[in-house]
């Protein structure tokens, strides 16, 4: 990817900042945070990009430990803030035809996911699909979807493991690193693994592919001890760096023209 890029994806971060800035001070709830918007109707496909936030319900177990993050429940985290600033990015930086304003969030086992070719998931962790939504979502990946697991840390990945496994029984992740080809589909990414979420604890990505071949179809891709869209959600109100957030939205970006191009 040229400079020219780079240059552009960092221009456009400050004018986010600058022009939402006043709004967002006028969005935020207690303690200066942004307050959480229950989705409403998903507006109808109309054949453009549309990010997909998958909605689950907890498992009783997975109460335990609970991280509430606003007190959103984990599959809203960033929710809808990071989804439209991304897709904004998307709209901007890319040809892909793009609705920049709304997103949809639907459930494993709603049918309307098939019109959605990339679907996102935050904290894994404590996703516990009953037997009808692993069949579907194994439906779903089988016919060509994609999904993002993102937003998750240390022993979350052990439930993201044990879960896809009741999805695809036979399936199993991959450690994939920045030779991989996702890296290189938009913007050249060669050290993915320096954009950090949590402290010192360094990122890892995992893919799931048909037949368990790198070589064959990338199913999903797990952001194992990081958060893309935390950066996403605050990239317009400087609380982080302009050159992270633009690295996470370089990673995202890559993520979608990867799994719409092949």
């Amino acid at each position: 990817m040229t400079r020219r890029w780079m240059c552009v994806a960092w221009i456009l971060a400050l004018g986010l900042a600058a022009r939402a800035a006043p709004a967002e001070a006028q969005r935020r709830g207690g303690g200066g945070q942004p307050r959480y918007e229950e989705p409403g109707d998903n507006p109808r496909y109309d054949g453009r990009y549309t990010f997909a936030r998958l909605r689950y319900e907890m498992g009783v177990d997975a109460n335990m430990g609970f991280r509430g993050g606003r007190g959103l429940p984990p599959w809203a985290h960033d929710y809808p803030r990071g989804e439209r600033n991304f897709t904004k990015i998307l709209a901007e930086l890319t040809t892909i035809r793009t609705r920049s304003e709304e997103s949809v969030v639907l459930a494993l086992d709603d049918p309307e996911l098939l019109k959605y070719p990339v679907s996102y998931m935050s904290e894994p962790g404590y996703w516990r699909p009953n037997d009808r939504e692993a069949s579907a979502f194994r439906t779903y990946l089988q016919k060509g979807g994609f999904v993002i697991f993102d937003d998750f840390r240390e022993y979350d990945w052990i439930n993201l493991e044990a879960q896809m496994k009741r999805v695809l029984p036979e399936a199993r992740f991959i450690k994939i690193d920045g030779t991989h080809p996702i890296f290189d589909s938009f913007y050249r990414l060669e050290d993915p693994e320096t954009l950090t979420s949590y402290g010192r604890i360094p990122p890892t990505y995992w893919a799931l592919f048909e037949d368990n071949d790198p070589t064959k179809r990338m199913i999903a891709i797990a952001d194992r001890d990081n958060d893309l869209s935390e950066y996403w959600e605050w990239s317009d109100t400087g609380i982080y760096a302009v050159d992270l957030s633009n690295e996470a939205y370089k990673i995202g970006i890559n993520y979608l023209v990867y799994a719409l191009s092949r």
